[in-house]
């Protein structure tokens, strides 16, 4: 498939598109707002006259994995105005969370030619920093028309992707060429690239910038107050048990685990925080269903002797409630979304479960698991088998939260590479 096919289909299937998010809207009202800007229509005055370097993180976990990556690249140019665009609005609503007015945000336009030429003409980046792995043949085709140099950073690609993109080789190829640099996480990772025709010579390995997440004193004493308030109304101290960015299908199976540990495990406390917003509600009614007493974290109900489960309902917190935690099982891996990112848990010392869907961490998830810092299990019954055990053996959870702690320490150091290829692709765009 050509590029010319791939954007003749993408405008016949463009009316569903924009009929998706209205759709989303029934759950996330924020989907059908700014429409606008998918189209490549911003305000007159957005960034006018100034020498903007662009960051697309789709959506809400690539904006938090980015965020050093930000900060730093911000204080090594000062004068230059940051552009962040998302595909989603929890995405949207975290780049507002975390940078206010020091940065401007607008959606990615959908992947059709005039909207983004209205976007680089609006816009005129003097650099493109990808986050992960977002590839759109005219997004990269309209980068190398505007001189735009391209960095891929913190880039993955699972073997399941790689055969995917192979059955499109010709699109995917002409996308390879327009792109600067390819910073990966792994030597696998690398590898897949260039089978897919990189050139050698545009991909380099720097680890994965997820690992230079930094965990301050405030994060750790809010973890320590939140889990103070938890336990205030309870009886006696709770071991806390957070099962974290759960999907559809996964709920039901954390919540059998825990009644039937609740069992033998009198003071377990569940906290269970879904991956989406739109699904805070039906999993609330979920836990009811289940006849279990549930508090939602968003209205600040303090937990009463009753209380056995705590719905993570706001976003933006994660690192909060692991730090107020003790045993993590990090979710989308029980179902086959691939995981998500297991190193947040792993840098606070907790031990980290998951389930055997982690295509989209394969090589951090396998060396975490080396490094003794996480088990991986395979069904419901496996679940509560680990979390028994550990129930059991407080010393071995401590002992596997200690390892995951070390294991994060012991991979720190991709941020100075990607910052200095940022600089290095600045320098020789500006040179020539």
């Amino acid at each position: 498939m050509g590029r010319w096919l791939y954007t003749g289909l993408l405008h016949l299937i463009m009316p569903f598109a924009v009929m998706r998010l209205f759709v989303r809207s029934r759950k996330n009202p924020a989907y059908k707002q700014r429409i606008r800007e998918r189209f490549g229509c911003f305000p007159k005055t957005a960034l006018s006259g100034q020498a903007v370097i662009w960051i697309h993180s789709v959506s809400l976990g690539e904006t938090l994995a980015s965020e050093l990556m930000v900060r730093e690249m911000m204080s090594m140019y000062p004068h230059h105005r940051f552009l962040i665009t998302t595909m989603t609005p929890t995405g949207s609503d975290c780049v507002k969370k975390l940078y206010g007015n020091t940065v401007d945000h607008y959606y990615l336009p959908y992947d059709l030619p005039l909207a983004l030429k209205r976007f680089f003409h609006r816009f005129s980046p003097k650099l493109a920093v990808i986050v992960e792995t977002e590839l759109w043949p005219n997004m990269l085709h309209q980068c190398r028309s505007f001189h735009v140099p391209v960095i891929l950073v913190n880039a993955r690609l699972s073997e399941r992707s790689a055969k995917g993109y192979k059955k499109i080789s010709r699109l995917t190829r002409e996308m390879l060429d327009n792109v600067t640099m390819v910073a990966c996480q792994h030597q696998a990772d690398s590898e897949r690239f260039q089978s897919l025709g990189l050139a050698e010579g545009k991909c380099c390995v720097t680890g994965s910038i997820k690992f230079d997440l930094t965990v301050g004193d405030a994060v750790i004493e809010a973890g320590k107050q939140l889990r103070g308030r938890w336990e205030s109304g309870l009886e006696h101290p709770a071991r806390i048990w957070i099962a974290a960015s759960t999907h559809e299908g996964e709920d039901e199976v954390i919540l059998s685990v825990f009644q039937s540990l609740k069992e033998r495990f009198t003071d377990l406390l569940l906290v269970l925080v879904p991956r989406h917003p739109e699904r805070f509600d039906s999993v609330f009614h979920l836990c009811l269903k289940k006849g279990l007493s549930v508090v939602r974290h968003s209205q600040g109900s303090v937990a009463s002797p009753e209380t056995q489960v705590i719905l993570g309902d706001t976003m933006g917190e994660m690192l909060t409630f692991y730090g107020a935690s003790d045993i993590a099982f990090v979710g989308g891996s029980l179902v086959a979304t691939g995981g998500h990112n297991i190193l947040e848990p792993a840098v606070l010392g907790l031990p980290v479960l998951t389930g055997p869907h982690v295509f989209n961490f394969q090589a951090i998830s396998q060396s975490l698991q080396q490094a003794g810092g996480m088990l991986q299990v395979d069904n419901q019954q496996k679940l509560e088998d680990a979390l028994s055990q550990m129930l059991s053996d407080t010393q071995q959870f401590s002992a596997m939260g200690k390892k995951a702690r070390a294991f994060v320490h012991a991979n720190q150091g991709a941020l100075q590479k990607l910052l200095q290829l940022v600089q290095k692709t600045l320098q020789e765009d500006k040179a020539s």
